[in-house]
């Protein structure tokens, strides 16, 4: 028996730390692009990629008219590496400040978004620092739980405490928990804006998604 995530719990996923509500999707297909891993772990981690967007119901496409790929990973060992890729600073002009400032965490990912005329996103930069940590886990478990905190503008503290993934004990994969689905799901009803930073925004997601989870339970 799966329990649809409370209003409550939307809301502070959605709300940063300056307790402004801020919520958006993506308002184009998904074209998803990998760096630094090789042949064998790119297929391993496409596959993932392909599989956790398939929640959402938006297409996944071979190119994007404006930017040629739009979910572009990038994996390093150290970040300062990241400043050496190619034209990625014309895509994000206040890089050298993001990399300086992941070097003074301990945090091993980083997603940057940038959004269109309309607010919904348009491009999401992953950024993911190879450590013995990320390296024992499965490329199955990185790669679905890293991408659908792509799929809608979580807010940064959102999973500090729990992991919106779950392992099915049957086959040891991995896929993004029942009540995270059905949030997510939600979020792209097309009813639904792209974006909102009206916090009556998390009650219409909560009702959808309470229509997905009972679902669940027939």
């Amino acid at each position: 028996m799966t329990d649809a995530l409370s209003l409550k719990e939307i809301e502070t996923l959605f709300t940063g730390s300056d307790g402004v509500f801020r919520f958006a999707r993506w308002n184009r297909p998904i074209v998803p692009i990998i760096f630094g891993v090789d042949d064998e772990t790119l297929v391993h981690l496409k596959t993932s990629i392909v599989t956790t967007i398939g929640i959402t119901g938006n297409k996944i496409e071979e190119t994007d008219p404006e930017l040629g790929a739009n979910l572009m990973w990038f994996f390093c060992k150290e970040w300062e590496e990241i400043l050496s890729v190619p034209d990625l600073k014309k895509l994000i002009p206040n890089l050298n400040d993001i990399v300086k400032k992941l070097q003074t965490t301990s945090t091993k990912s980083y997603r940057i978004f940038a959004f269109d005329n309309e607010g919904g996103i348009k491009m999401c930069v992953q950024l993911i620092k190879v450590s013995d940590e990320t390296a024992e886990m499965s490329i199955q478990a990185l790669a679905t739980g890293e991408t659908f905190q792509c799929l809608v503008l979580f807010s940064s503290k959102a999973f500090i405490d729990e992991s919106p993934i779950a392992q099915i004990s049957q086959n040891n994969l991995c896929v993004p928990k029942p009540e995270y689905a059905a949030l997510v799901r939600a979020a792209y009803d097309p009813v639904l804006p792209v974006s909102s930073q009206d916090k009556s925004h998390a009650l219409r997601l909560f009702a959808r998604s309470n229509i997905f989870v009972s679902g669940m339970n027939k």
